[in-house]
């Protein structure tokens, strides 16, 4: 079933929706985590470094594909809340074929680019041919990660947040056999761990989009959904571009972090990779609720229903702060016991790294909820390309922090890195959240809106002339 998200009390419906969003990553967290166990304990600690070497050009992409597939659906959420069903319909078509096309563009360019990337992040001689050999495979398999993105953006965007997480329980398992299978009996190294997320993806992915045309008939596409004027499609990409870059924009900063991390040698990126593996899984409550509150901002934003959007980031923030000290508490309960989980030989200096990476991060957990809040938020309101200068100065931070602080203090530098891009973006998402929520509430007084009440067709909030009061839904915002 669908949810109609503006309607209903906004924090019952926020928990609601959050909860089996949470589980699904908390699910696609577990599966790539044994991807990892199963190689630092069947294969080597080098190739457990070596999987790990590959989050930042991995991020590169795979950040990319999120945010351009999050954008389209914001566009879906903002149509469904204004109970537009052909606008619905045609959204999901654009998506469709803009997604093919990303599928072809970002293959032939992850592809090529992979070994030149590794060699110019310094990823050490005796993990560098494990990366490649990982990560190559997953660039192969990029049609599942674009079409499962896809797929669970708009079914959560038409306010279905179940269905994904089903899905994604079902790939999740697949995904451990198929480790076992490729890894330990066909003796296919961590390319097999490769494979065996790309499968499991492509599973959930078919499945997203079998049940959203089968269970909801009335989103059913035709090949008239195809043949929109131009600028419906750029609706789109001028929502999901900027989200799309503020990822990759990230990732740049990740691949500096990176490049310091690989000069301190295998052993330093061996202790990381596990960290940030326990890390993801301590923070995706965090990554469920920005879902979250981009789905619920948009489908609001479309009714025109702008108090339900005040009250949502309020209580959203309220939620991000108790997830954030749970988060801490899984950090520093579960570091040495986890960590150990990665590989059959974690030396002192190992099990000494990742403790520390994980208290340095877990301490600063409720900056980063700060960051998904309010940047999901503008991204629910159309307004991802301020999301994108933040992603900016969150990447200046990271870099700043990462140069300066390895070089000085060594490892503990690079476990500092994250926190103060955290806290240095934290004050522009902010400011900007209040600065446009204001804006457009003072445009709809003088438009004569009250609450509750969607712009006249064709309106852009600080467009003008206003045309003739038709109800639609408003188009993709400008800054």
């Amino acid at each position: 079933m669908t949810s109609d998200l503006t309607a209903g009390k906004p924090l019952r419906n926020i928990i609601i929706f959050t909860i089996p969003i949470f589980i699904g990553n908390v699910f696609q967290q577990l599966y790539s985590m044994v991807d990892a166990i199963i190689v630092g304990q069947t294969i080597s600690n080098q190739a457990l470094a070596g999987v790990g070497a590959t989050g930042a050009i991995s991020f590169l992409i795979i950040g990319f594909v999120q945010g351009l597939t999050a954008g389209f659906a914001v566009k879906t959420s903002q149509l469904f809340g204004a109970k537009d069903e052909e606008g619905v319909r045609r959204s999901i078509a654009a998506s469709l074929l803009l997604g093919a096309v990303l599928t072809v563009v970002l293959t032939a360019v992850s592809v090529v680019t992979t070994m030149p990337l590794l060699k110019l992040m310094q990823t050490p001689d005796d993990i560098i041919g494990y990366s490649y050999d990982y990560i190559v495979t997953i660039y192969w398999g990029l049609v599942a990660t674009v079409f499962y993105n896809l797929g669970s953006s708009v079914l959560r965007a038409i306010g279905d947040s179940r269905t994904p997480l089903i899905f994604l329980v079902v790939a999740a398992a697949l995904n451990v056999g198929l480790d076992f299978l490729f890894i330990v009996a066909f003796k296919m190294g961590v390319a097999g761990a490769g494979w065996a997320t790309v499968l499991s993806q492509g599973v959930s992915a078919i499945g997203c989009f079998v049940f959203l045309f089968v269970r909801f008939k009335r989103f059913r596409i035709r090949a008239k959904h195809f043949a929109d004027p131009l600028m419906f499609y750029w609706q789109h990409l001028a929502i999901g571009l900027p989200m799309a870059l503020q990822f990759s924009i990230t990732s740049i900063g990740m691949m500096v972090q990176q490049t310091a991390l690989n000069k301190l040698g295998s052993v330093a990126v061996t202790a990381y990779t596990a960290a940030s593996k326990i890390d993801n899984l301590a923070t995706q409550s965090l990554y469920a609720l920005g879902s979250t509150v981009a789905t619920y901002c948009g489908q609001n934003y479309g009714a025109g229903r702008f108090a339900n959007i005040r009250k949502g980031v309020r209580y959203s923030m309220a939620i991000g702060v108790v997830c954030a000290l749970v988060g801490l508490a899984f950090v520093t309960l579960g570091a040495e016991p986890m960590t150990k989980l990665f590989s059959s030989d974690v030396t002192d200096e190992i099990m000494s790294m990742s403790k520390q990476y994980l208290l340095w991060q877990g301490g600063f957990y409720i900056f980063l909820a700060v960051i998904f809040v309010y940047r999901d938020a503008l991204q629910g309101i159309g307004r991802s390309a301020l999301t994108m200068i933040g992603g900016m100065l969150e990447v200046a931070g990271r870099v700043v922090a990462s140069l300066v602080f390895a070089k000085h203090f060594g490892f503990a530098g690079i476990c500092a890195s994250n926190p103060t891009a955290w806290v240095f973006v934290d004050v522009f998402l902010v400011a900007a959240y209040v600065v446009i929520l204001h804006r457009i509430l003072k445009k709809r007084r003088q438009m004569g809106l009250s609450d509750g009440e969607k712009l006249p067709k064709g309106v852009v909030y600080g467009q003008s002339p206003i045309p003739s009061n038709v109800s639609e839904p408003p188009a993709a915002s400008r800054n």
